[in-house]
């Protein structure tokens, strides 16, 4: 197909999408600058319906550019050369958290979206680690730092950036505005107009961007040429379901930012047919679910149902509301797939448990990650209520302990089937590197920084880590037998992203999945994934499993064989298998 015809069909796609978006406006003048922006004029690529991006040796790790320091070494290469040296061959891709000059929260408040942090390094370090991995890259679309030039334009009432934030009168009722914070959401700023309010969902160094002004939109068109030219192939829409704005309403996961996240969408695959987008959206299953769109919005979106559903899982030795939540996940068209997690630089969601788990559990989990030493983060209800919002621990210690026993002995245990389960799982598995690395919580950061996210945000000496990494204790052991299971996924053709899944009925102490890999494969494969949520041994008969008797069966982490119709899979305390099919 020529280039001429993929850009008249992105034409035709993007004035159908600008019409939704801007009624009021002339679409042509706005996709054409689009288009150049993008420099699209000069190559253009006609995407392809349904394409997975992806197999199942895909696994990505989520790190901050600075997680690990080195004396006299830029941060980004310390990073790059501990990817090299340790994760090569099992990470295929990582998200380097916002690697932009910032005022607060760790890098989501952004000064300055197209320039690297001196502190870390350069761009020519962030497109060195793009060259031998996949990298994503945080596109902070919802808002920006006060101390960016845009905001000092705003209150200088000059352009670029006068029109650019959300502006509120304080009289107007927003009480049915939806948000993660319990800070006032409108915040006094002094202008050379005389005082004005902006809208700032989050805090108060990150200020709205106005969406309605559609020179706003463009500037985020051109920040996504500027990624793609140095090498960013997954784009992470940061907070993309609070974009748009509406007096009276939630505004939260109104139509204008579905539109918004398709338009993106179109341009970067017209742009970077392998590039993928993700949206990451903090909220209830349902509303999460929304933004696959019809394969025609994400390409994948966070499964942040997993990382609470499964924490309550281990710790309170049952699987009921797992296995509930895993028989409601609708399966992903091709061209779309889930992006499992279960720990990263924020805290454990609550939101998206709604639903799933009554008030009382969700509390119970809540009071135990407290005795663990977890922090937690509020959120306030439009009846002036709070409500947790998100619970911050480090994932290791956040396994140190089970409900009614306290800490155990099993804590490692845990923490490896927490993970040989989430790897299990349909879509794409990415681990935070403190979950690699089972860093534990980092109490002395939190009262530096006066911010619970920090618990679980260590930063890491490298020669303290490789000292923690060589002495073969618990670091070294969990590392190890990480990059093992990964390694082993990436072997299973029914472990592919977008492969069937069934969950089994196996009770409330187990929980166990089917996987059946896609039509067209060379070697047919069946997996069944079976996990032990317990502290204690139990003892499944294989024939409940249903295997076929006419193929042979295999325990795939010990190389055992095993026999379709009789004898029992004896499991202990939070142990797991794969059995596999080999034919």
């Amino acid at each position: 197909m020529t280039v001429a015809t993929a850009l008249q069909h992105l034409r035709d796609t993007l004035a159908a999408q600008l019409q939704q978006i801007y009624p009021e406006r002339d679409a042509l003048p706005l996709l054409e600058r689009m288009i150049a922006l993008m420099e699209l004029d000069q190559r253009c690529f006609m995407p392809e319906r349904h394409k997975n991006l992806w197999s199942q040796r895909d696994c990505l790790m989520i790190t901050y550019g600075d997680s690990l320091l080195k004396e006299g070494e830029w941060p980004l290469h310390t990073l790059h050369d501990f990817l090299r040296r340790e994760c090569r061959g099992v990470i295929s891709g990582v998200h380097i958290l916002p690697f932009y000059p910032w005022s607060s929260d760790d890098g989501f408040s952004v000064i300055n979206y197209v320039s690297v942090n001196p502190a870390l390094g350069e761009w020519q370090d962030i497109s060195a680690i793009a060259r031998d991995f996949d990298l994503m890259a945080d596109l902070v679309i919802n808002h920006c730092s006060s101390r960016s030039q845009w905001f000092e334009n705003f209150k200088q009432r000059r352009d670029p950036g006068k029109d650019y934030f959300v502006e509120a009168d304080p009289q107007w009722d927003l009480s049915a505005v939806v948000r993660p914070r319990t800070s006032e959401l409108l915040a006094e700023v002094q202008t050379l107009d005389g005082k004005r309010h902006v809208w700032c969902t989050f805090s108060h160094d990150q200020v709205d961007l106005n969406f309605r002004n559609p020179e706003v939109l463009l500037e985020f068109v051109s920040i996504i040429r500027h990624y793609l030219d140095q090498g960013v192939r997954i784009f992470r829409l940061d907070a993309v379901a609070f974009l748009w704005k509406e007096v009276g309403g939630s505004c939260l996961n109104l139509a204008q930012t579905h539109e918004i996240v398709r338009l993106l969408r179109s341009l970067i695959e017209h742009a970077a047919p392998d590039a993928i987008l993700i949206t990451e959206t903090n909220i209830p299953l349902r509303e999460n679910l929304a933004y696959f769109g019809n394969a025609n919005e994400a390409h994948m979106v966070y499964n942040f149902s997993l990382p609470p559903l499964l924490l309550h899982a281990l710790v309170s030795a049952d699987s009921s509301a797992l296995t509930r939540w895993m028989m409601g996940m609708p399966a992903a068209q091709d061209g779309t797939t889930y992006f499992n997690f279960i720990a990263s630089h924020d805290g454990i969601g609550l939101r998206p448990v709604e639903g799933l788990l009554a008030d009382e559990e969700v509390d119970a989990l809540v009071s135990l990650m407290q005795q663990s030493g977890g922090l937690v983060s509020w959120r306030a209800l439009g009846s002036g209520e709070s409500r947790p919002y998100e619970i911050n621990i480090s994932l290791f210690d956040a396994m140190r302990r089970r409900r009614g026993a306290g800490e155990d002995g099993f804590q490692e245990a845990r923490y490896l089937c927490a993970h040989a389960l989430m790897l299990s799982l349909q879509g794409i598995p990415a681990l935070y590197i403190h979950s690699l690395l089972a860093t534990g919580n980092d109490e002395k950061r939190v009262a530096n920084s006066n911010h619970n996210r920090a618990i679980n945000r260590h930063q890491w000496q490298a020669d303290e880590l490789a000292q923690a990494l060589g002495e073969g204790g618990h670091q070294r052991r969990i590392f190890e037998a990480l990059k093992a299971l990964i390694a082993r996924r990436a072997e299973q053709a029914a472990f592919h992203p977008n492969a069937a899944q069934y969950p089994l009925h196996l009770g409330d102490k187990l929980f166990g999945l089917r996987r059946e890999s896609r039509a067209g494969e060379a070697a047919p494969q069946t997996l069944l994934a079976i996990y032990n949520l317990t502290a204690e041994a139990q003892t499944l008969p294989i024939s409940e499993l249903n295997l076929d008797a006419d193929l042979c069966w295999r325990e795939l982490l010990s190389g055992a064989e095993i026999a379709a119709e009789c004898g029992d899979l004896l499991l202990p305390p939070y142990a797991y298998s794969w059995l596999a099919s080999s034919g």
